[in-house]
């Protein structure tokens, strides 16, 4: 049995592998044969399920969906992350995440799955390169319970099927990761700068919360790199220049670029990428002052206060809101983080076993702490950049444990992992009471039976330790696998999202909205019922997005688009945006208001044949075929129509783009066709600051045309 403390560990060598074909199917020269087609087969298992349904969804966040489209027609859309091919104004969000969506609607037509596939992809990628991290160190079982435990977190199940930039941070942090532990190796120079650069692919994906992981990892690398300390800061030094180079490039490029021959800068107050970075993006989600964002950059409550986002606090992972999408084994992998560092306590400076228990416990400690605490807006799918932590240190501290069972104190801590998980997952069950009633006792006390067995491990014989531990695995991912396989069969549109059944995230709390939230039993919603005035839902960016409202006249619930809306391939989604999920009381209050509701923010608008058929007439005629206050708004008929449409004031109407001179100056010239009445933040049809006074305009200077339930001005034919 391998005792991994009492000496160091050697750095491993490259592993001898089979070539040619032989190599896909084999793998090393010394695997068993089963080690390469379970891996081959997890992730054929997993690309299955992420793929299952998926058109279900249509087009998800229309917002990135628009911004897909428009770069399938334009490069220069694609290069900026445009929301229409026209380039008036940009996402919230730097590009990277759009251009593999952008790229495979270029080349394969604009289509649910053009756009929802290249997630999906991400999302077995992730679970590739967390194996190959896993295993290059630890055992192949290691690999392989890591990679099973991620494809079967709920919010990866969620996210690695929805177009938000979360799946590329997912996957690149993963990368990070691996590449840090492969410098670890032998100081390698190449790996660590190839993780810098990963980092700063990662900063065009999500911007600053790519740079989460960057403290344990610089500061285990620097402790613990087998070379002089000279050199491993020389190394670091060049890893930031990479990361500077991979994540400057594109900021320094639209900085320099002149404002009047790009899009707008969306999100911004100054048509600035770097005041994007740093305020609404940065710190301001920190420290809950976002400018621009719901309430007008009022600050979030302190630790253990709600705010507008939710509770904070030590706690924030495993409560209503955010417990059922992340922490089904996050007890366990806590666990297990401690006793692997304490397991190689002994080890040398240099032992690669410790060194990656640091590293993956360092990435988890560091980002968890970070949204247990942050004031700002926050939505329970960011958790998915736990997914990978969590799942590496379940696979390696299961086997490591496994190892030294024959030690009463392992053989205990690895039962009370189990029997963490076990009882913690009958409390998230316990959460949806009518959701398969049964499963949480049979978790419970499977678990349980599992944790006692391997408690005393070391009396059994082989067989029956094999035995309970595969009853304790079992246990331990029944609960997430029924979660997620009930995000797989369901829709998910809009700008929020959760994962698992109804009810199943609840946003509320101290300081928050009821904890019934969208969570409700009636319909598994909350909502109330179709047609009433005000409905509310959980409000804020597309991945950071700042809320808006649907058309006067256009509600429907959110998720749910009302007949005759277009969806890609003319499907209906089955499920609405935020099934399961829920709102802050003090977004609640705002948000809460006439005509219209919450459907511009998170689903768009209904657009009906008439109505497509009325603005696409002449559509290329004019740079524009329409303009819409908000961009979940526009992008609904961009969508429909495949021809750009002005978003105005961004996502919520509050961007203070274009000006009111710049909509009078662009209609004299003929190059907006249409203006679509309604959008914007508080349901009453414009936004604030220039949305509102163009709307004013034009409602003043235009006639005004009913087409349905749609309210649209003719800006060709003034009023006499």
């Amino acid at each position: 049995m391998t005792t991994l403390h009492h000496q160091p560990v050697p750095v491993p060598a490259e592993p001898p592998r089979h070539r040619g074909a032989s190599g896909l199917w084999r793998g090393r020269n010394d695997d068993r044969p089963w080690v390469r087609p379970a891996f081959l087969a997890l992730l054929l298992l997993t690309l299955v399920t992420y793929l299952w349904n998926l058109s279900a969804s249509g087009y998800a966040n229309s917002f990135y969906s628009a911004a897909a489209q428009a770069g399938g027609a334009s490069w220069k859309a694609l290069f900026f992350g445009s929301l229409d091919s026209a380039n008036a104004i940009t996402a919230d969000k730097p590009p990277a995440a759009l251009w593999p969506m952008g790229l495979s609607v270029k080349f394969f037509g604009l289509s649910s799955w053009a756009i929802l596939v290249p997630e999906v992809l991400m999302g077995v990628g992730t679970v590739a390169v967390l194996y190959a991290a896993v295993r290059r160190r630890f055992s192949a079982a290691a690999g392989l319970i890591a990679g099973t435990v991620l494809a079967l977190t709920p919010v990866a199940a969620l996210m690695f099927r929805f177009n938000n930039p979360d799946a590329m941070l997912a996957l690149l942090m993963t990368v990070t990761v691996y590449c840090v532990l492969r410098a670890l190796e032998g100081a390698r120079t190449k790996w660590l700068v190839w993780a810098g650069a990963a980092v700063g692919l990662a900063f065009l994906a999500k911007t600053l919360q790519a740079f989460l992981i960057l403290p344990p990892l610089a500061v285990v690398y620097a402790v613990f790199a087998p070379t002089t300390v000279r050199r491993r800061f020389g190394q670091l030094g060049l890893s930031a220049l990479a990361l500077v180079a991979a994540g400057g490039w594109w900021t320094a490029i639209v900085e320099l670029w002149p404002a009047s021959s790009r899009p707008y800068v969306g999100g911004s107050q100054n048509n600035s990428f770097l005041e994007l970075t740093f305020g609404y993006n940065g710190l301001g989600r920190i420290s809950g002052d976002e400018t621009g964002s719901v309430g007008g950059g009022g600050r979030g409550g302190g630790a253990g206060q709600g705010g507008q986002w939710g509770e904070t606090g030590i706690d924030r992972m495993f409560s209503s809101e955010i417990g059922s999408q992340i922490s089904w084994l996050l007890p366990a992998a806590l666990i297990l983080f401690v006793a692997g560092v304490v397991i190689t306590r002994r080890a040398g400076r240099t032992d690669t076993v410790r060194a990656g228990f640091l590293v993956w416990g360092g990435a988890l400690l560091m980002t968890a702490g970070t949204f247990s605490f942050m004031a700002g807006i926050f939505h329970q799918y960011y958790t998915v950049a736990l997914a990978p932590y969590i799942a590496a240190l379940v696979g390696m501290g299961v086997t490591v444990l496994w190892e030294e069972r024959g030690k009463p104190v392992w053989s205990a801590v690895l039962g009370a992992a189990v029997a963490a998980t076990a009882i913690w997952s009958y409390v998230l069950l316990g959460r949806t009471p009518d959701y398969l009633p049964w499963l949480r006792w049979a978790v419970l006390i499977a678990g349980l039976a599992a944790a006692v067995g391997l408690a005393v491990a070391r009396r059994l014989n082989r067989r029956a330790a094999l035995g309970a531990a595969g009853i304790g695995l079992v246990a331990s991912l029944a609960g997430p696998f029924a979660y997620s396989m009930s995000t797989v069969n369901s829709a998910h549109t809009g700008s929020i999202v959760t994962a698992g059944p109804a009810g199943a995230s609840r946003m509320g709390g101290r300081g928050g909205g009821p904890r019934g939230g969208f969570g409700g039993r009636d319909g598994g919603t909350g909502l109330p019922p179709a047609g009433q005035a005000g409905q509310a839902g959980q409000a804020g960016r597309a991945g950071g997005g700042r809320p808006g409202t649907a058309p006067a006249g256009q509600g429907g619930q959110p998720g749910q688009p009302s007949a005759g809306q277009v969806q890609p391939g003319g499907a209906t989604p089955q499920g609405g945006g935020m099934r399961g999920g829920g709102m802050p009381g003090g977004v609640a209050g705002e948000m809460r208001g006439g005509g219209g509701g919450m459907g511009g923010l998170l689903d768009g608008a209904s657009v009906s044949a008439s109505v497509k058929a009325r603005i696409s007439a002449n559509a290329d005629s004019y740079t524009w075929m329409a303009a819409a206050i908000g961009s979940q708004n526009a992008a609904s008929y961009q969508l429909a129509t495949e021809k750009p449409v002005m978003a105005i004031g961004g996502f919520n109407g509050s961007d203070p783009s274009p000006t009111l001179a710049q909509f009078k100056a662009d209609v004299s010239k003929g190059r907006i066709h249409y203006f679509i009445s309604g959008g914007g933040m508080g349901g009453g049809g414009a936004g604030s600051g220039s949305a509102s006074k163009i709307s004013s305009w034009v409602e003043a200077n235009y006639t005004k045309v009913t087409v349905g339930s749609t309210t649209l001005y003719d800006l060709t034919q003034p009023k006499s």
